[in-house]
C-alpha cells in the first residue's frame, strides 16, 4: 500500500495533466473552455482516481461535458500514464463537483439572514429598555423614606 504523500503527489499530477490535456489536446467541442478541474483524489493503492470538475453553463452544457469527458477518458488516461511513469496507470472516474451548488445555497441562506437582521435592526432602532435605568433595589435610604 502506498503512503498518503505519494497518493497526494499522484493526484496533483493527474489534475495538472488532465487540465492541460483538456485545454490543449482534446478537440471535442463539448469540453472546450467550459470545464474546470477542481480536485483529484487517488485511492491508497494508486489504482483508481476520481477527478472532480465543474462546468460553466446550464444543465444541457453540463450533460454534454459529462459525455465528452466519458468519451475522452482513454486519451486522458494515456496522457496520465505517460506523465506519471508508474507501473499501473490509475483508472479515471469523472464526478461533477457539487461545490458551486453548495456555495449558491449558502449565499442564499446568508442573504436571508442579512434581511432578517435588517428587520430586527429597524424594529429596535427607536426602542428603549423596559423598566428603570437602574433595576436594582438599594438597601437603606430609599425604603426608609416610604
Amino acid at each position: 500500500m502506498a503512503d498518503n504523500a505519494r497518493a497526494k503527489k499522484l493526484a496533483d499530477l493527474i489534475r495538472e495533466v488532465v487540465a492541460e490535456k483538456l485545454q490543449r489536446g482534446i478537440k471535442d467541442p463539448r469540453l472546450g473552455t467550459h470545464v474546470t478541474i477542481t480536485d483529484t483524489r487517488v485511492t491508497g493503492d494508486l489504482r483508481e482516481a476520481t477527478v472532480f470538475y465543474t462546468v460553466y453553463g446550464d444543465e444541457e452544457e453540463r450533460a454534454s461535458a459529462a459525455a465528452g469527458l466519458e468519451s475522452a477518458k482513454g486519451i486522458l488516461r494515456s496522457a496520465v500514464g505517460r506523465a506519471a511513469g508508474t507501473k499501473f496507470t490509475p483508472t479515471l472516474t469523472f464526478v461533477a463537483d457539487a461545490l458551486p451548488e453548495t456555495a449558491k445555497n449558502i449565499e442564499d441562506l446568508l442573504d436571508q439572514v442579512r434581511a432578517s437582521d435588517a428587520k430586527v435592526r429597524d424594529a429596535s432602532s427607536g426602542a428603549t429598555f423596559a423598566g428603570d435605568a437602574d433595576p436594582y433595589k438599594k438597601q437603606g435610604g430609599d425604603e426608609a423614606a416610604e
